[in-house]
């Protein structure tokens, strides 16, 4: 064993500055799905934004799961704030179709500024949900509330988000009732720093019985 292997074989997690971690978990926990999620507040104002910390938590009830972080300072994403108003949101799968529209709405903004308009979307009514979803995206999961567990206040301190799935928008060239075609839909994942991942090319292997 080398001296470098030596140093970083073993790491006490509480010994890493919150930004390195943030780099390890990024760079090895990879791809990650995106969330693309739009929310409301309780002035109507609408808000649209990215989340690679993502996942399926339960099919029966159908919750979905996604982390916003706290940014350097310590403050919450309007995301996080709108749903302590407005207890609704649209998760969207975008494809790479629409990843630069994806992209742009990762900006800072104001909270009354709408990253639909910035990254020039067209809203969709999705009833029952007050929150309008994505013209466009081929996947939308429309969705209440069902929790928020907050890890602290601190600086880079997720809260997870538990999203119970009450209606769902899918592009019939994507799903035919059984099946997403992913050559259609070509979902893609977040790496680290600037990176995306594309789906397109994918090898089988059969679960043992």
């Amino acid at each position: 064993m080398t001296a470098s292997s030596t140093t970083h074989s073993l790491i006490a997690a509480d010994q890493l500055p919150a930004g390195i971690l943030y780099r390890l978990f990024s760079g090895s926990i990879a791809p990650r799905p995106i969330a693309w999620v739009s929310t409301i507040d309780a002035a109507g104002n609408t808000n649209l934004a990215p989340f690679s910390f993502f996942t399926i938590a339960s099919i029966n009830p159908p919750v979905l799961a996604f982390s916003p972080l706290r940014n350097g300072e310590g403050k919450t994403k309007d995301t996080l704030n709108n749903l302590g108003q407005v207890a609704e949101c649209v998760i969207h799968i975008g494809g790479e179709a629409m990843s630069e529209a994806l992209n742009l709405t990762s900006a800072s903004l104001a909270a009354d500024e709408d990253e639909f308009t910035h990254a020039g979307l067209n809203k969709v009514a999705m009833p029952p949900l007050a929150v309008p979803r994505v013209e466009g995206a081929p996947i939308a999961f429309g969705c209440r509330l069902r929790d928020i567990i907050s890890f602290g206040d601190q600086p880079l301190a997720g809260s997870l988000v538990l999203a119970e799935v009450v209606v769902m928008h899918a592009d019939a060239a994507v799903w035919d009732g059984r099946h997403v075609d992913n050559e259609v839909l070509r979902a893609i994942g977040r790496m680290a720093g600037s990176d995306y991942a594309r789906t397109d090319s994918l090898f089988s292997l059969q679960r043992p019985e």
